[in-house]
């Protein structure tokens, strides 16, 4: 069974109703990036990042999978897939998707704001106050803009051990996430999907589906199809 590997991105999500950075012009439901996805933004006003990935958590709890999730998911019945994604819904898995490595963090996981291992499920809300068992400060277990993404590597390996490479939803802008097509095999095919396809270079056997995700997953999947 050939690996097929797919690395994810917001413009997945889009098609599920949930906000993208690239969408509004930087903003996400009114907030700079600055203002709510950094270390910096956490220690200056630790209230408001906290209620912001609150609402985050209700939007992706209320939202639901598209078909280019249920799509991806049905693929495993033809090839070893394994999703790499920069979202931090659970819409890949209630799609049904069994291999997700999730580079950017989880909504419904939070953390030590001192420990990083020190993890939890949550489905409520994360309040000021509440401690995790270190005594500090629970925070979202989200990587944050100017902090390391541990998954990268593991990401890297799973790249670069793909017989098929696929992008989808991403403008390819976010490093080191962006970076991962470097590390497919150079005579692996790379499929590309997006409503606006991303400048890429030096990356061979590109081929491009200038489409949504839903109808660029679903016309990727009849091209995969008579590869078998």
């Amino acid at each position: 069974m050939k690996k097929l590997v797919v690395l994810t991105g917001a413009g997945i999500s889009a098609e599920s109703g949930l906000k993208t950075f690239r969408d509004s012009d930087g903003l996400w439901e009114g907030y700079n990036i600055e203002d709510v996805a950094t270390p910096q933004a956490f220690l200056g006003d630790p209230a408001m990042v906290l209620d912001f990935y609150n609402c985050r958590r209700k939007n992706v709890a209320e939202a639901e999978p598209n078909e280019a999730h249920r799509i991806l998911a049905s693929l495993e019945q033809y090839f070893d897939v394994h999703i790499i994604t920069q979202n931090i819904d659970d819409l890949h898995e209630r799609a049904g998707s069994s291999k997700i490595l999730h580079l950017h963090g989880e909504i419904f996981k939070m953390r030590s704001s001192r420990n990083e291992s020190l993890i939890y499920e949550i489905r409520d809300d994360i309040k000021l106050g509440d401690k995790a068992a270190d005594g500090a400060q629970l925070r979202p277990h989200i990587v944050w803009f100017g902090e390391a993404v541990p998954m990268i590597e593991t990401a890297a390996d799973i790249t670069a051990t793909a017989d098929i490479f696929a992008v989808v939803g991403t403008s390819l802008l976010v490093y080191p996430a962006a970076g991962l097509v470097h590390y497919k095999p150079a005579h692996v095919p790379c499929y590309l999907v997006d409503k606006k396809l991303p400048e890429i270079s030096l990356v061979q056997q590109v081929i491009a589906i200038e489409q949504p995700a839903t109808r660029g997953v679903a016309e990727m999947k009849e091209q995969l199809m008579k590869l078998l």
